[in-house]
């Protein structure tokens, strides 16, 4: 199974496996839900994880692999989140950023990036230690975020996106690139869906 799953194919042009593609469809599916406000996002992110965790072993993106750990265990908590959160335990809502947590994302990230780029740098063979790095900060941040239906999560993942895609390129992962590539896009979407909807309820409430 393992085997086949790291089976090398050509799919378009781009050299790819069939891991990367179940990956990349997994994804796909789970983020578009996610710009939807559908709690089945959820499920897709968890097995997305595993699978996304496989292949960036294989690539040495250690600090990604680590993110997908991450990612699924987010993914159960964001689902309890949209599902049973919130003050009536019937799922949160979205909302924007309070603002006293961008200083404690701030501290978190310049911290934890250079922490971790050092440690990747210094004790694995690890590629592109601090941008890997970076960037899975971001995503962790991102994602608590998306948990908590804070609007920002999509202009963090807009911005991370971008950058994964250059790095994806780079590691000749072309179909995540492209992924990467869709989720910026769908990043851009899920901003104005979700504002379009906190707005359209606060002025009903108003």
């Amino acid at each position: 199974m393992i085997d086949w799953l790291n089976q090398p194919i050509s799919l378009g042009g781009i050299a790819t496996t069939w891991l990367e593609i179940l990956g990349f469809v997994t994804g796909a599916i789970c983020v578009y839900l996610n710009t939807r406000q559908n709690v089945l996002g959820w499920f897709f992110g968890i097995v997305n994880a595993v699978l996304y965790a496989a292949v960036f072993w294989q690539v040495r993106l250690y600090a990604d692999m680590g993110l997908q750990g991450y990612y699924f265990v987010t993914s159960i908590y964001g689902w309890w989140m949209w599902k049973f959160g919130g003050k009536s335990h019937d799922g949160v809502r979205v909302t924007s950023t309070p603002l006293k947590l961008y200083a404690v994302f701030g501290f978190i990230f310049i911290v934890v990036t250079f922490s971790w780029g050092f440690l990747l740098g210094h004790f694995t063979n690890a590629s592109l230690t601090y941008a890997d790095s970076a960037l899975t900060v971001a995503s962790l941040i991102g994602q608590w975020m998306m948990a908590r239906k804070y609007l920002e999560n999509w202009i963090v993942w807009i911005l991370a996106d971008a950058c994964y895609v250059v790095m994806y390129f780079y590691k000749d992962l072309h179909l995540t690139a492209i992924l990467y590539a869709v989720f910026l896009a769908l990043a851009v979407m899920g901003y104005f869906q979700w504002k379009r909807d906190m707005l359209g309820k606060t002025a009903k409430e108003l």
